[in-house]
């Protein structure tokens, strides 16, 4: 039975951030220009790309990295109020009981995703988390970790919520367990067609199980 490597996007897949990084996104609106997210437009949002919300936001290209900083800097004053994605936990321990590796692959800051493990006791659970400054995709971190640890494609599956993830995981040839409790929609995650699409963080067990 080969060692299954278990990569995890953070925000909105283990972390519940997403109604946070809204809120902090609405409160620099006036400072990038663009205009405040309402209920109504997030219910779209969640439907498009990450291209796609960039260019429905209006934001020129050249603020997006000063943007994402910003938020993640604002984030870091929201981690202890955080908590996991209901059932991450217990789906955690029973991966890391099966033998599987865990990692964490975000374009969160390290700080911010240490400090919310340590909090709510998931830091043992991790052999490794990396992160990077990625607006559109995460290849090129996925494939400079696969290397650095001497982890081969077909032993990896990336767990992410958003469309970027399937097209990042899709150019490193890995499989890609999409999540619907996040950011992109069922709908949205669907037509980019993941290996796997779940609805629960009990069904990543079983998706893991059966391709060991």
């Amino acid at each position: 039975m080969t060692q299954k490597v278990i990569i995890f996007d953070f925000d909105g897949t283990i972390a519940d951030t997403v109604d946070a990084l809204v809120n902090i996104a609405n409160s620099l609106a006036v400072e990038f220009s663009f205009a405040p997210i309402t209920p109504e437009e997030f219910l779209l949002l969640k439907n498009l790309t990450s291209r796609e919300i960039f260019k429905y936001s209006g934001i020129p290209l050249f603020k997006i990295p000063f943007l994402l900083k910003k938020v993640k800097k604002e984030l870091k004053n929201k981690i202890p109020e955080l908590k996991p994605i209901q059932g991450i936990p217990e789906a955690l321990l029973e991966l890391k009981e099966n033998g599987s590796r865990l990692g964490i692959i975000t374009s969160n800051s390290k700080g911010n995703v240490q400090e919310f493990l340590k909090i709510n006791n998931l830091d043992n659970f991790f052999e490794f988390v990396h992160t990077g400054v990625t607006i559109f995709g995460k290849t090129t971190i996925i494939n400079n970790v696969l290397k650095q640890r001497q982890i081969k494609t077909q032993e990896v599956i990336y767990v992410g919520d958003e469309t970027r993830d399937i097209e990042a995981s899709k150019k490193a040839q890995i499989k890609i367990c999409s999540v619907t409790w996040g950011f992109n929609s069922e709908e949205a995650l669907a037509k980019q067609n993941p290996d796997f699409l779940i609805h629960h963080p009990r069904e990543l067990v079983e998706v893991v199980k059966n391709i060991c």
